[in-house]
């Protein structure tokens, strides 16, 4: 390349049971956009930890600028000009956003005295600069989740990185959103910023990068220039094996309606007089905007969110949710969008983390039967092909594709009847992708329903047989998968009501 502002020569990584990296290189070159592909476990986000300080390599050498370095902790990384925007948000949710771009430095002298003046006025211009609309003096807890990743992009900005890792950066947000990220990329490599794009969105790989390097099992398959790639190509390099389709065949027939919402509106959030029904053996998408209370909708149902009005008809009887544990024993169940702050118990294992939700069926009288939540651990770990050493493995050490196909499993022990999945597929790679997919075929197959909320149009128009579009906290319309067109989706989900 000739240009190479970061070298990654040789790094290896094990953790119990399983070689996580395994003599992998990597060179990646100032002013250019890196993208790291692979399956889940293959390796991506831990290569990017050692990078950053959060694990310790066991062999190999980082040379940043000409010079070897070795981080130890992410403040090292970020006080030398490597930065890193995680999948998994790590924020004070209580603390302003300002506070917590600059956390740790704050100007003044603190904590005798806290500057928050010019706190204030340099996250203006972080903002300006990167063209980011929010309130410097807004509670991070207030914030979407496409917001929240705004301001970790602008925290990463406010070190002057040199090199700048993005892990799934457009997990959760819209196409309009994916766009301002993009212009806020490209404005950062036009300064010569090194980017390490992580991603499973084929499309965004080919449009955005200069090169592209795959891995599979913890080793380096190839490094190639994106425009030499294709789709195919990438699939084939990734799980070794070709993939004739993305989306399996639908073949679930929907039936008589289960589930009717009239009228649903929410106490404290953006959910205003929503109707709509859910039919037997269903799968209905939620499309919308940010802030289109797609979110709130599923939480308003489940009982994450007090309702001020409207009601829920289940099999032709109002039924009242208020609360999750009632939500369950009417057949509900819910996966969340952020798997790290309302999924996983990180301290807890992959076993504990599967059968937490019904812990009810292993109780005996004076104890929990270990034999049948390990029976159980393991037949979702088998069904839904987790990668973990073992099931009493910490979840927070899977990759989080795999911590999402283990909670997906905790919620399929309930045996609930209809599913309401906020990003079902979210982190997750093309081929575990697929698997997820089918299974929610399946499930709708045997007479389950299931409301998916997603971000990515092309996942509803495939996998959905109907899709319900949101705006502003309003139902906006209902179209066909079958007939409609991203754009039909689009010009909805902006529309004012």
């Amino acid at each position: 390349m000739g240009n190479e502002l970061l070298q990654i020569i040789r790094v290896s990584k094990s953790f119990p049971g399983v070689k996580a990296l395994d003599n992998v290189s990597l060179s990646v070159g100032a002013g250019t956009i890196h993208s790291l592909m692979g399956e889940n476990g293959a390796g991506k986000s831990t290569l990017m930890k050692c990078l950053f300080g959060i694990y310790t390599t066991d062999s190999g050498e980082f040379i940043l600028d000409g010079k070897k370095v070795l981080f130890f902790n992410p403040k090292q990384a970020m006080d030398n000009g490597v930065s890193m925007v995680h999948q998994e948000l790590n924020q004070v949710h209580t603390r302003s956003v300002m506070e917590n771009i600059w956390l740790g430095r704050f100007p003044g002298l603190p904590p005798v005295y806290v500057n928050h003046k010019k706190m204030y006025q340099d996250t203006i211009d972080i903002f300006k600069k990167l063209d980011i609309q929010i309130n410097p003096k807004a509670i991070i807890s207030a914030l979407s989740v496409s917001q929240r990743q705004m301001v970790e992009i602008a925290k990463a900005v406010s070190h002057e990185s040199k090199v700048i890792v993005l892990d799934e950066p457009t997990s959760s947000l819209t196409e309009v959103e994916v766009e301002q990220l993009f212009r806020i990329i490209n404005n950062l490599k036009d300064r010569g910023c090194a980017i390490i794009y992580i991603s499973h969105r084929m499309n965004e790989i080919l449009r955005i990068s200069d090169d592209v390097s795959i891995m599979r099992d913890g080793k380096m398959v190839d490094t190639q220039p994106a425009s030499n790639l294709t789709t195919d190509k990438i699939i084939t390099m990734m799980v070794g094996r070709e993939l004739s389709k993305v989306f399996p065949p639908k073949t679930n027939v929907p039936a008589e309606v289960v589930l009717s919402v009239e009228g649903l509106t929410a106490q404290y959030c953006n959910l205003k007089d929503v109707s709509f029904t859910l039919r037997k053996g269903e799968i209905l998408g939620v499309a919308g905007l940010m802030g289109a209370g797609r979110t709130e909708l599923l939480e308003g149902i489940f009982g994450l969110n007090t309702i001020k009005s409207g009601k829920i008809v289940k099999n032709g009887k109002v039924i009242k949710t208020g609360t999750p544990k009632h939500a369950m024993k009417h057949g509900f169940a819910m996966l969340t969008e952020e798997r790290r702050a309302t999924g996983i118990f990180g301290v807890l294992s992959v076993s504990d983390n599967i059968t937490m939700a019904n812990i009810k069926k292993y109780k005996k009288i004076f104890y929990i039967s270990d034999k049948k939540m390990s029976i159980d651990a393991e037949w979702a770990i088998k069904t839904l092909r987790i990668k973990t050493p073992n099931q009493r493995t910490l979840i927070r050490s899977l990759s989080g594709g795999n911590q999402q196909k283990a909670i997906f499993g905790r919620w399929m022990l309930t045996d609930p009847d209809i599913l309401l999945l906020d990003e079902p597929t979210r982190g997750i790679d093309v081929g575990a992708k697929y698997e997820i997919y089918q299974l929610m075929i399946d499930l709708a197959k045997q007479g389950d329903s299931i409301i998916m909320v997603s971000s990515e149009l092309e996942e509803l128009l495939g996998i959905c047989d109907r899709i319900m579009v949101m705006s502003g906290g309003f139902k906006t319309g209902e179209v066909d998968p079958n007939t409609t067109t991203q754009e039909e989706i689009m010009t909805l989900a902006a529309k004012c009501v």
